[in-house]
């Protein structure tokens, strides 16, 4: 897998229009503005593929990309400080819940925290419900261009104590859309949980 050829397949508002569950999925979660769309336009080398935004909640839906028709990457709607009614927000976090237990072709969730900042109640509610359901995940560090060394080193400290406290051991990996660090190393995670699948 190489991740050249990547394609738009389809929004699904709820878990009944998804595409049939015959590749592997690898999720992209956290909350609103954390920058899902910018990963995935940086990880295919595509800058339009994912629509990107400065408006918190812009992905409502889950969108799903083929790469080399082999797996989907599938973005999902942010979480957190979204401008849309409460009601909405609410059904968004019921059926992402039940997609995340129920789609049985989901490999892992990249969870993605801004480097900048601590995770937040609801990233780490989230932690501990992916672990306590057995949900593969990693730890996704974003923005890491925006810290220096030092900053960052601390930043992915305060996530692994957070994770430890919590008797959770999973990949944590920074990386910048802008620059392309850590990029190589998401697609190694990606490819190498794909590949898994496959035997």
């Amino acid at each position: 897998m190489t991740f050249e050829k990547a394609e738009f397949i389809t929004s699904a508002p709820t878990l009944d229009h998804c595409p049939e569950p015959d590749l592997p999925e690898f999720c992209f979660a956290g909350r609103s503005n954390v920058g899902k769309s910018s990963l995935i336009n940086k990880l295919t080398n595509k800058k339009r593929l994912a629509r990107t935004s400065n408006t918190p909640g812009k992905t409502q839906q889950m969108n799903y990309y083929r790469i080399d028709g082999v797996i989907y990457l599938v973005d999902l709607p942010g979480f957190g400080y979204a401008k849309v009614p409460e009601k909405e927000r609410k059904r968004w976090g019921e059926d992402i819940r039940r997609y995340l237990l129920k789609r049985e072709s989901i490999e892992m969730i990249l969870h993605l925290v801004d480097s900048r900042h601590p995770p937040g109640k609801l990233d780490e509610e989230f932690f501990y419900w992916m672990a306590s359901n057995g949900i593969p995940f990693s730890v996704i560090l974003t923005k890491s261009d925006k810290l220096s060394g030092n900053k960052l080193m601390q930043s992915g400290s305060r996530v692994n104590k957070i994770l430890k406290e919590m008797n959770i051991e999973v990949p944590v990996i920074a990386c910048s859309a802008e620059t392309g660090s850590g990029i190589d190393e998401i697609r190694s995670l990606i490819l190498e949980f794909s590949m898994t699948d496959s035997n």
